[in-house]
């Protein structure tokens, strides 16, 4: 774009993970390389592992070892811990009050509910068939029904007590353990910890698609023009996958509002609003939606899981080939280009996002965080010339989804495009910006329809 005589800017929304802080455009491109370098490296030793299936376990009579204790001459030896009551009873009472105060607005009342209570039958387990167990319900009675007052100052001072209640039943249930078989105590310190570092995720990860649509879209536009300064004040927009998904929603949410999306024409790549009537692979994403799932899974750390299966999937046997077919059809990226795609571009995902993506899979499609707003519903009113392409073998977004949404735009305004052709060559998901022929047969007709609005 730039080459064409366009003023280019790229932007990353967050979480993305590829920014950071540098003085000098070197230094930029040194951390990149090394973070590339650090990736592709992790990658070779999983495919060392994977060809290398010789692998020693410990075991004994058939069974694997499995635990966290030391072994010492085949025998567990028990981990002496230092009970620090204090430092325990402010864990707890700071994880309750984090829950009474429902995380920032991360949390609804139900779900708060639903996780200060998976956290209690997690303590409860470690005290199975003891005669503890009696008080420990009743602390647990009272903690959940002070969790569920709005008034957070009334409850601080006795969240606190019942916290140093918990503490002192599992300080005697140590004590009644004989003969010692494993760290009542060090157990119970283990699951609060675990446990806050799942809510110290939730809150690191707050936000959703809105989050991007109302708050970083409309930041990074401004700043835009005012380094661009178009004499027009609108700009020219690209998005492929969920800026394009985000395209559509600035559109609609204008033209609900009447507003001027100050955008003098956009081009979207392998980008919906509505999937109900493709077979798209995102499906997979449909289990997130039900609202307890998101507390088992904050996050989902994509990256990491892509990286971790890339040998499987570019290696022999080719377990996970099938992966490969998602990003780009075969023979249309160059292999390097590929590796470095999947090692460097994706991200953690928050749960929040992909629990709004799924709205995309139901009737009516994408809707905002509440629920009552429907993207697609709106998209009539818009006066914005849009490009549509969609790729041929596209699984994540099939061009029927593509289609979906573009018959919902003015037909004087709109252009759709598959690109691919029966006998190849094809465009999966991702070769649409990097495939060997994009720069043939996408980016001219990407150029040539901005230019034509410009």
């Amino acid at each position: 774009m730039s080459g064409q005589g366009f003023d280019t800017w790229i932007l990353e929304v967050r979480g993305a993970g590829l920014s950071m802080n540098a003085t000098h455009s070197k230094d930029v491109e040194q951390s990149a390389h090394e973070i590339s370098d650090k990736m592709e490296s992790t990658a070779e030793k999983a495919k060392e592992a994977v060809v290398h299936t010789g692998r020693s376990l410990d075991s004994k009579d058939g069974a694997l070892v499995d635990s966290d204790a030391p072994v010492i001459n085949g025998a567990q030896s028990t981990v002496a811990t230092v009970w620090d009551e204090s430092e325990l009873v402010s864990k707890l009472t700071d994880t309750f009050m984090r829950l009474s105060q429902r995380l920032s607005g991360f949390l609804s009342e139900g779900q708060s509910r639903i996780i200060s209570a998976r956290l209690l039958d997690q303590l409860q387990k470690l005290l199975e068939d003891s005669h503890l167990l009696d008080r420990f319900n009743e602390t647990r009675g009272k903690l959940l029904s002070l969790l569920e007052t709005n008034d957070n100052s009334a409850v601080a001072n006795q969240i606190t007590d019942l916290s140093q209640r918990l503490v002192n039943i599992f300080e005697e249930g140590q004590r009644s353990i004989s003969p010692q078989i494993f760290d009542l105590q060090a157990s119970f310190f283990t699951t609060v910890e675990d446990f806050q570092k799942q809510l110290d995720l939730m809150v690191k990860y707050d936000w959703d698609f809105d989050h991007y649509l109302d708050e970083d879209i409309p930041a990074v536009m401004e700043y835009i023009r005012g380094q661009s300064k178009p004499k027009d004040g609108k700009l020219l927009a690209i998005g492929h996958s969920m800026g394009g998904i985000l395209l559509y929603g600035m559109l609609s949410r204008c033209g609900y509002e009447g507003k001027d999306p100050r955008l003098a024409a956009i081009v979207t790549l392998a980008s919906s609003l509505d999937y109900t009537t493709s077979k798209s692979s995102l499906k997979m994403l449909i289990p997130l939606a039900n609202p307890a799932q998101v507390l088992n899974v904050p996050v989902v750390p994509l990256g990491a899981m892509l990286s971790a299966t890339y040998p499987l999937s570019s290696s022999p046997p080719y377990v996970l080939s099938w992966l490969n077919n998602l990003i780009s059809a075969e023979d249309m990226m160059d292999p390097e280009l590929l590796k470095k795609l999947v090692l460097n571009n994706f991200c953690t995902i928050p749960a929040k996002l992909l629990l709004q993506l799924t709205t995309a899979f139901r009737e009516g499609g994408l809707c905002d965080r509440s629920g009552t707003f429907f993207y697609k519903d709106h998209l009539h009113k818009s006066s914005t010339p849009v490009l549509a392409l969609a790729g041929d073998q596209d699984l994540i977004c099939p061009p029927e989804a593509v289609y979906e949404t573009v018959k919902l735009l003015p037909e004087h305004l709109v252009t759709y495009k598959v690109v691919g052709q029966p006998g190849g060559p094809h465009y999966a998901h991702y070769d649409l910006v990097g495939g060997r022929l994009a720069v043939e047969e996408v980016y001219p007709c990407v150029v040539d329809f901005l230019s034509r609005n410009d």
